[in-house]
């Protein structure tokens, strides 16, 4: 049976992966909205002054009257919605064919006004399906499509109130052709900078989707690590205090008392007992897993302070060398998983450099910086690259590159963010950054 601890945290994870997806795609509706807020105004303005120069340059007569108040209706729907969208955040598929239907709805009847079928600007159309294509889902981009081919029709089989005479042999000295040429150039540059622009916002989105996904397959890794690492606890747990109790009855006893070398014995495998202890209950905090303690409340400095004391008592690291430079001292949370997580870098750093190992913390606009590094070979750059995912690690063992991959994630959670990159001079700098609102203590309100 699977533990309903670790069912709730899957089941809460997917909810999550679920909502954030939601969330990116919802985003990327709007900015496509947005960028047809941005094409219909380009419209209105290019319709306008096709309309005066049509009118007035060239001489032929149009309905001024009611091309100009389909204008008007249109920059009065555009400003609406741009009103309107400002103040969501949320832009469904059935919204954009409603606004590319609109769009598609004035194209034909201000064609319909300037000569129809005639009118060289019939291939704006193509826009709109391009458009309808790119942003649309099916079955919407079929509606839209459907709907543009029965407006050419209806452009076809109506008659309009004026025709516009076309000549192409006469080349560029006839209207119809130099028409033809506009909306050609027209069309080209549109596609290029609309399609190019949506097609970015896409790609963004995908790389997001992407992004989360993966984010939720690490957070369901570590839910597994958890599963197994309170496992291991709660077997290995019982025959720790064991040991304990019979290597604490065996000091007593007369024989083990009177033999120096014996009672130097029992309390040396005493020590490595409980420092075994340690590193069960560090394994349950690496994997996420709390220990039940109440949150100690403590500085900043004096966190910083004791985790490099600690980790310099407990690695008898003689190469270790200590920097705070925090000018603030708020009143902050003691965080367990923040201490095991400098232990994890501080501990890879040592394996790899014995003689040098440099901490230096340093506040930055409301954040806590904290660069760990060493003289070692650094890191290739397909690890840097893929730094803080799972197994990926330049020691070849296997089951290495999880203590970077906890790092990170547990940086995440925090708000903050866990990096890397090879010093000029030779080793590593890992480089943790982190809010200090993430674990600064709330001050009391006085009136509480």
């Amino acid at each position: 049976m699977q533990d309903p601890s670790h069912m709730t945290e899957t089941r809460a994870s997917s909810r999550r992966r679920r909502r954030d997806e939601a969330a990116s795609r919802d985003r990327t509706g709007l900015r496509n909205m947005q960028q047809l807020i941005q094409l219909r105004w380009i419209a209105v303005v290019g319709q306008l002054v096709t309309i005066l120069v049509v009118h007035y340059g060239i001489g032929i007569a149009l309905p001024l009257h009611s091309m100009l108040c389909v204008l008007a209706a249109l920059s009065a729907f555009n400003l609406a919605s741009h009103l309107w969208w400002r103040k969501r955040v949320q832009v469904s598929n059935a919204a954009l064919l409603a606004g590319l239907l609109v769009d598609v709805a004035s194209l034909t009847l201000q064609l319909y006004l300037s000569g129809g079928i005639t009118n060289p600007f019939v291939f704006l159309f193509l826009l709109q399906v391009a458009l309808g294509t790119v942003l649309l889902r099916s079955p919407a981009s079929w509606i839209l499509a459907a709907a543009t081919g029965m407006c050419v029709v209806a452009l076809i089989m109506l008659p309009t109130p004026i025709a516009i005479a076309a000549h192409p042999g006469a080349g560029m000295a006839d209207h119809y052709v130099q028409g033809l040429l506009i909306c050609f150039l027209l069309l080209d540059a549109l596609l290029v900078v609309f399609i190019g622009r949506i097609g970015g916002i896409l790609r963004e989105r995908d790389a997001r989707l992407a992004e989360l996904r993966q984010r939720a397959a690490e957070e369901e890794h570590i839910v597994r690590m958890g599963l197994l690492a309170s496992g291991a606890a709660h077997e290995l747990g019982t025959p720790l205090s064991t040991l304990s109790v019979i290597l604490g009855d065996w000091r007593h006893l007369p024989s083990f008392a009177s033999d120096a070398e014996l009672s130097h014995d029992v309390e040396e495998m005493q020590v490595q007992v409980a420092r075994c202890k340690s590193i069960v209950t560090n394994i349950l905090l690496a994997a996420g897993k709390t220990r039940g303690e109440s949150p100690v409340e403590t500085t900043l400095h004096a966190l910083l302070d004791d985790m490099a004391e600690e980790w310099r008592t407990l690695r008898s690291a003689a190469g270790f060398h200590y920097t705070r430079r925090c000018a603030d001292d708020p009143r902050i949370v003691s965080d367990a998983g923040l201490r095991q997580m400098v232990f994890n870098v501080l501990d890879n750093a040592l394996e790899v450099s014995p003689g040098w190992v440099s901490l230096d913390a340093h506040c930055r606009d409301g954040e806590l910086v904290i660069d760990i590094s060493d003289a070692g070979p650094g890191f290739a750059p397909d690890v840097l690259d893929r730094l803080g995912t799972p197994y990926n690690s330049t020691k070849g063992r296997p089951g290495g590159g999880l203590g970077l991959f906890l790092s990170v994630n547990v940086a995440r959670t925090l708000g903050g963010s866990l990096t890397a990159h090879n010093r000029r001079q030779g080793g590593t700098t890992v480089t943790l950054t982190l809010p200090l609102s993430a674990i600064a203590l709330e001050e009391p309100d006085d009136d509480e």
